[in-house]
This record gives structure tokens, sequence and C-alpha cells, in this order.
């Protein structure tokens, strides 16, 4: 990790950029793949599941043969653990549920919003290194509970053709309609057009790599929501001398390890802290299985040491990091203060594993800076809101005129006529 002391605030940009590709040197890619599939369908589909994954599949859809078979691959101990996670991310998505809001903004005129669910969706579960069964949890808990009708799910298949064990037993117990051994851009693009197999969805949801950002991105040309542009994960500590540094160097090993596109950093008040931090990240990592990545995300990461705490504050929301962590002794300025962040996490007891597992919060999160416009995902991500509105004669005949004038001041005659056509009924 590259140690950086009191650095200026001209330089700021330069030292969060994150690590991701551009754009414009993917888009090219996404495009062509969706156009093939966009014409071709399974065909395309096919291709370049081969081109990109080494693998030939006739059929993408996975069988209920294959899902029953898959549950005696998963531990016992391991479906509990999957059915703790998923009672505490149940409760927590069910407390989002809000009831309809309803005003009477004059005698007569009754307006209220309802939510509704959003019918179709599809998620996008990454398999790649780290077959991500929690992220299963994260999506399809929310996608029941809000009602979706049809729930469909795409990952990558392994070396074998295969999707983990893990993720298709948690796909059946959140109750998963149908899935595809689909990844990458083609599987965004399936989703996106409809093939002969996998059918169109209305939003699309989950993380993924650049690569994924951008297909999911490309969807929304073409009538598709997306939740969000959720790429390569990151994290950022802050922390003083109240943190322990086998914590923190623990918690940004954790973010380094999904990938080597993966960005983590400190920022601390503390010197002591930071060599402190430096020298167990060199211990932990020589131990850690997949230390090869997490070495090579943590030449995309910082250690930045800065004057006091609002320099660490604006540091910090300039940034705005999908995950973020407050190890300090006066943890409330830094938790009411905070403005752009995906998910925040707090004090030494509160490893960011929690969240990416168990303890009831989503895990898809805003990356690439945009916490500074996007929320994660929440029970609001599988709705849409509708209004509706009623009005009585009394109430058409006390609101007419305002919209009498207003469409006349506008010059849309037909939209005056309608409701002065009401008016003439009433007051012959």
């Amino acid at each position: 990790m590259k140690v950086i002391k009191f650095p200026s605030r001209s330089d700021w940009a330069k030292i969060l950029a994150r690590p991701t590709p551009t754009f414009e040197t993917i888009e090219p890619l996404v495009d062509e793949v969706f156009d093939k599939v966009k014409s071709q369908g399974d065909s395309a589909v096919r291709d370049y599941t081969a081109q990109f994954d080494g693998l030939n599949l006739n059929s993408f859809q996975v069988t209920q043969a294959e899902i029953d078979a898959a549950s005696s691959f998963v531990d016992s101990e391991l479906k509990k653990a999957i059915q703790v996670a998923y009672d505490n991310i149940s409760q927590f998505h069910q407390a989002q549920k809000t009831a309809p809001v309803s005003v009477e903004t004059r005698p007569g005129v009754q307006c209220w919003q309802e939510k509704r669910p959003i019918q179709k969706v599809g998620l996008y579960i990454p398999g790649g290194t780290a077959p991500l069964f929690s992220t299963v949890l994260m999506l399809a808990i929310p996608a029941k509970i809000a009602g979706c009708k049809e729930i469909v799910l795409c990952s990558p298949p392994n070396n074998k053709g295969e999707i983990a064990s893990e993720i298709l037993w948690t796909a059946q117990l959140c109750g998963v309609n149908r899935i595809f051994k689909v990844g990458g851009i083609q599987a965004i693009a399936a989703m996106t057009f409809g093939t002969q197999t996998i059918p169109n969805v209305y939003k699309i949801l989950g993380p993924g790599n650049q690569f994924v950002t951008v297909a999911k991105q490309k969807a929304t040309q073409f009538s598709v929501a997306i939740d969000m542009p959720a790429g390569p994960s990151e994290l950022l500590v802050v922390a003083d001398d109240s943190a322990v540094a086998s914590y923190v160097a623990s918690d940004l090993l954790s973010q380094a390890e999904h990938g080597a596109d993966s960005q983590v950093i400190l920022v601390t008040t503390s010197q002591t802290l930071l060599l402190e931090v430096q020298s167990e990240i060199q211990k932990q990592l020589s131990l850690l299985s997949r230390s090869e990545i997490a070495s090579k995300a943590m030449l995309n990461s910082k250690l930045i040491l800065v004057e006091n705490e609002n320099e660490a504050l604006e540091l910090i929301d300039e940034y705005g990091p999908e995950h973020y962590i407050i190890c300090m002794n006066n943890e409330k300025k830094f938790v009411d203060s905070i403005q752009n962040a995906g998910s925040v996490f707090i004090g030494n007891y509160t490893p960011e594993s929690a969240g990416d597992y168990a303890s009831g919060t989503n895990h898809t999160l805003p990356t690439n800076g945009y916490a500074k416009q996007y929320s994660g995902v929440n029970l609001d991500s599988f709705t849409k809101a509708i209004t509706f509105q009623k009005i009585s004669k009394n109430g058409i005949l006390q609101l007419g005129k305002t919209i009498e004038l207003m469409a006349a001041a506008e010059g849309l005659d037909a939209h005056k006529n309608a409701v002065s056509i009401r008016l003439n009924d009433l007051n012959k």
C-alpha cells in the first residue's frame, strides 16, 4: 500500500482515483455483445460463453434436478449459517415496508401514493474466483418481500459448466423462479432483450466487474432499469489511536481479497496507527488463501495520514466510499457528518464482513464514487411508487380556476378545456 502523508487538497482527485478502466475502453466490446445477443439470442450467448469462459454449453437453464442435487453438497452447518443470515436480512428488509401516503390537498382533492412491485427482475450473481451465494440473499430476499412476480437469476458457471451448489441452494431458499448459467456482458444483454431461453426483465440488479457495470449502464438505453453502477469492491476505514491495528488491517484485507481491481484506503490522524496497520497487513496478508489477489489490490490502495478530523471528513466525503468503517474516539462526529457512503460500520467490533453476510443490511452498494448519488439496494429497489388522485365535484370547482389559469399561461388550450368543460357543466 502506498503511504501518503498530509496530501494537499489539489492532489486529492489523483490520490482518490479508482483503479478501474474508463467507460470508453470497455464500451465497444459491450456494444458488440449487445448487438449480437439482440439479433441472435441464445446462439450469441452460447458463442460468447465459449469465447469468454471457455465453455460450450448446450443448455443455460439450471434444471430442478440440479437444484435438488445441490442441497446434498452444501454442508449442514453452512445451511444453518445461511438460514441465520436469511432471517436477519428478512427482518431488516421487512421493516422497510411503508404504508400508503394519503393527503387531501384541498377539500375534495384526494392524492395518495402506493408502492407496487416491479413484476420482472433479473439478479446478477458474480461467480468467477468467488461464487457469491451471499449476494443471492441480498437480492432475492427483498425481491420476494416486495412481491416481484418473476425473479430471474444469472450467474457465470465454473469450469465444469456448473453453478456453485451454495448459490443454487440459497436461490431455492429465497424463492428464485429461474436460474441460468450465464455471466458477464452476455448475461446482462440476455436479460435486457430476452432470448429463446432467457426472459427479458424490467430491472437488473447485482454487482459485477467493470464489464458487467458498463453492460448494466448499456441496458438502460433499452428501457431496462438498473439498481446502480456497482463495480469492483472498495472500503475506506477512518481510524485514530482508539482503533485496534490488527482489526483495521483485517478489514482492509477482507475487501482487498475480492479482486485485483478492488481498492482499500485507511485515513488516519495517527502516524503510530498508520505504521502499526502497515505492519499488520504484511503479517496477515501472507496467511490468506487469496493472498495473490489481495496483494494486487494493495497496489491500488492507500494509507493516508491527515492533519485533523475535519480534513479527514472532507476527504472521505470527496471519495464517497462503498463501505465506510469508523473507528474514532469521536465516532458521533463521523457518523453524523458523513454525506456520501454506501454503508457505514461503527466501532472496533463492527467488521465490514458482518454487513457482507449476516447482520441484516444489504451488501449491494454503490462503488466508484456513486455513493454521492445512489443508495444501496433496499426494499424500494424492487418497487415503484404509483400516485393516485380522485377529485370530487366540489374539488374541481375549487381547483379548476387555478388549473385554467396555469394552462392558459403555458398556451396549452386543450389542457384548459379539459377543466373548463367540466366547470361549465357543473355551473349550469
